[in-house]
């Protein structure tokens, strides 16, 4: 059976495919800080060399064979350009001169795969599978409806809804920390039809990855109201724990 266990400290996991170790990531926005200047006059430090020395970090940290990024690699939506596309340039050559490196496409993600389609391998909207069955892993990024096919995994990882828990002291004092969502995912709920026929035997564990990128804002999903943005979440996650990066585990991510 498949695994995909979080690496402690960091937005990111490792999974083990038939003698292959891939590391990812979800969310990584590259050129946040240059869109933020141009789609709302926000002007802030880049921390684009941070965030690409945090990613190659990783893969040796983990001693990874590959990064798989599960959407959102750039952040304007749009074909990447100007400083934007340099930013991304830099990243993608930083990844792959140390291992191959794969794009399931977000909605931020439009022009990439064209742009960079000698470097990447790509995965559609929809998501797919990495590995062979059994003890494949699905992944998509989850702004659209998935491939039904994903239900043959043991695990889908998705991103896109970049989860965050708003935590309270006993003085009323808060802090929002990113959080990893994990739990039996729901077949049915999964899937556009909603067809009963989609149900696996063994339903997989859905592990909904938070952002990579710190400046993504994200969705509180402890605080009663907020919308979620994934068309199969929450109700494909009918019961899911929350974890901080750090590996506390703060149980149902409703009762946080």
């Amino acid at each position: 059976m498949a695994r995909v266990e979080p690496v402690v400290g960091e937005p990111a996991a490792v999974a083990d495919l038939d003698g292959e170790r891939a590391v990812l990531v979800a969310d990584v926005h590259a050129g946040i800080e240059v869109g933020l200047r141009y789609e709302r006059g926000v002007e802030l430090d880049s921390r684009t060399g941070e965030r690409r020395e945090r990613l190659c970090d990783l893969i040796a940290e983990t001693d990874a064979d590959r990064l798989v990024v599960l959407g959102d690699l750039a952040h304007r939506i749009g074909a990447p350009d100007g400083d934007e596309r340099e930013e991304l340039e830099t990243l993608v050559r930083a990844v792959t001169d140390r291992v191959p490196m794969t794009l399931v496409e977000g909605n931020h993600d439009a022009g990439v795969a064209e742009a960079f389609a000698d470097d990447l391998d790509v995965i559609g909207p929809e998501g797919g599978l990495i590995g062979d069955s059994p003890g494949a892993v699905g992944v998509c990024h989850g702004h659209t409806w998935p491939d039904p096919g994903l239900l043959d995994a043991d695990v889908v990882c998705t991103g896109h809804e970049h989860p965050q828990v708003r935590l309270e002291d006993a003085v009323g004092g808060s802090r929002v920390e990113r959080a990893w969502l994990r739990g039996e995912l729901d077949a049915a709920a999964f899937t556009e039809s909603g067809d009963e026929s989609d149900r696996a035997a063994d339903a997989p564990e859905l592990v909904v990855f938070p952002a990579f990128n710190e400046r993504s804002g994200g969705t509180w999903v402890n605080v009663e109201g907020q919308s979620f943005l994934a068309p199969y979440l929450p109700a494909a996650l009918p019961a899911a724990d929350a974890y901080l990066l750090d590996g506390t585990r703060l149980g149902d991510y409703r009762r946080v």
